[in-house]
């Protein structure tokens, strides 16, 4: 029988770390929902000692989350440990992952400790870590440029404390696949008493070569891979989870071992976490982009309509590729639309909620023939923003766009529940929308970003837009959907201002880096 390899997605930790990725609580708490469908072994929640923020978002995931390890990075301190201990508290399966630096550069310049100390307060550490939880992840930050020797020496020490999982991340990218999964096979034959924890890898993908070391590590014997979806994270990411899953499911011939992991929840995980970060996800990407599976040559297609597997590894169904009709419209009752919302994985905060989605919903399919569930994933997400948050809202607007002309808009906003007009001429309809809304907001931000994709197919589709903002060092991504791209882009910008209003987005999201 195959190995279990442990599947430890942190989306939500360092893939929160890509500038404007910042989520929202019950932004987060929908995605760690889609994680426990998907049968994700470890959910590493965030940072709690970040912020307040970050803190309340992982203990409300560790009250919901029931099958999956709810886990909290903290850096080797005694303060950082006990907040990620409270915050994991009501969790069934908590775990703390605590790091340390353990390259020379990294000691020297950035720790300012010598060796001795490093390995000194890494044990401390382990011992903080077990008063909460006996399931104690430790992990030496910038492993791929640390002395082999050093790396033997903390491990040892670890173990000797009371880790369980000891996390070797090439912090930086700057390892070979070749030279990776040697530096695997000597802590595991150097190592005393290796055979007794869980070996891990984290591999970032500044060269591209995140998912190769991965792999090539797990092949030396690692049995825990720290991967995102989409490879989302800090400068170019992580390895992507469903490159990983992907990759031991297809070729057992070459991998002794499997993932708990259900693969049809992949692609569904994937356009929730794209929607939410504004992050799109790249036609050609492996897995989950919308080409993986198109063949446009004609020897191709003939071969795939003879026999799938002559150009095909994998089946598109196996990986959640699939058109889900809403069979629900206009006449369509409340339950039948919450009822689908469930199926999705979708549970919004309050049935003050639910009917705003509801009512939404009812607007769009006297807009749309047919509605698909990247439709209701669109509609649900104007409850990105809490009611109480909601500082600014939409209530009208008019452009005017012609050959010839300058664009016009016009604009009623209600801020703080206080009616305000306002009209703006822009290069185009959108920045003159935009323009207007800012006459009236004054926030001074900065757009960082603005992008469109069609949810669906056809002339009918809802457009989905991303505004990025920043102000103050602070970023935020805003998001809106409708058949009208001009009010999709109102919408996202709006959301944008709530979410800096609110100060859901953070300076410096995360204090550490694995």
């Amino acid at each position: 029988m195959a190995e279990r390899l442990v599947i430890f997605d942190t989306t939500l930790r360092d893939g929160e770390q890509s500038p404007g990725a910042s989520m929202t609580r019950e932004e987060k708490i929908r995605v760690a929902r889609q994680l426990e469908k998907m049968r994700v072994d470890v959910i590493e929640a965030g940072f709690a000692a970040a912020s307040p923020g970050d803190f309340d978002a992982i203990h409300a995931i560790a009250e919901t989350i029931r099958e999956s390890t709810v886990c909290s990075l903290a850096r080797a301190s005694e303060k950082d440990i006990e907040r990620a201990g409270e915050a994991i508290a009501p969790a069934e399966r908590k775990r703390i992952h605590t790091f340390i630096a353990t390259s020379p550069i990294h000691m020297e310049k950035k720790l300012r400790m010598t060796p001795d100390e490093v390995v000194e307060q890494a044990v401390k550490s382990i011992g903080w870590a077990r008063q909460y939880t006996d399931d104690v992840e430790f992990s030496a930050e910038d492993a791929g440029r640390s002395e082999l020797d050093f790396l033997c020496r903390i491990f040892e020490a670890v173990i000797k404390a009371g880790a369980t999982t000891l996390n070797v991340p090439d912090t930086v990218g700057y390892n070979l696949p070749q030279q990776f999964s040697e530096t695997i096979r000597q802590l595991l034959l150097r190592v005393p008493n290796a055979d007794q924890v869980i070996w891990s890898v984290h591999c970032h993908n500044d060269l591209g070569l995140a998912v190769a070391n991965s792999l090539s590590a797990v092949l030396a014997g690692a049995r825990q891979v720290e991967c995102t979806i989409n490879g989302l994270g800090e400068r170019a990411g992580n390895a992507a989870l469903e490159e990983i899953v992907m990759t031991v499911r297809t070729r057992p011939d070459i991998f002794a071992v499997d993932t708990a992991i259900d693969a049809t929840q992949i692609v569904p995980a994937s356009r929730l976490v794209s929607q939410i970060t504004g992050y799109p996800v790249q036609p050609n990407k492996a897995i989950v982009g919308a080409n993986a599976f198109a063949h446009e040559s004609g020897i191709h297609q003939d071969g795939v309509l003879k026999h799938r597997e002559t150009y095909e590894i994998m089946r598109a169904e196996d990986v959640g590729w699939k058109q889900n009709k809403l069979v629900l419209g206009k006449h369509s009752g409340r339950n039948a639309f919450k009822s689908r919302l469930s199926e999705l994985g979708i549970v919004l905060a309050s049935e003050e909620a639910l009917n705003a989605a509801f009512a939404r919903f009812k607007e769009l399919a006297d807009k749309k023939h047919e509605i698909f569930d990247e439709d209701l994933q669109a509609l649900v997400s104007d409850e990105t923003v809490t009611p109480a948050a909601e500082h600014y809202k939409l209530n009208y607007s008019q452009v005017s766009s012609e050959t010839g002309e300058t664009p016009h808009a016009k604009v009623t906003l209600s801020v703080g529940g206080q009616e305000q007009e306002a009209e703006a001429s822009g290069s185009g309809p959108v920045d003159a929308a935009f323009k207007a809304i800012e006459h009236v907001a004054a926030s001074g931000a900065k757009l960082l970003l603005y992008s469109v994709n069609a949810i669906t197919t056809g002339t009918d589709a809802q457009g989905e837009v991303t505004v990025r903002l920043s102000k103050a060092e602070r970023v935020v991504n805003g998001q809106g959907a409708d058949t009208d791209i001009v009010i999709a882009s109102a919408k996202a910008y709006i959301n944008a201002l709530n979410k800096l209003h609110s100060s859901q987005g953070r300076v410096n999201p995360q204090k550490g880096e694995v």
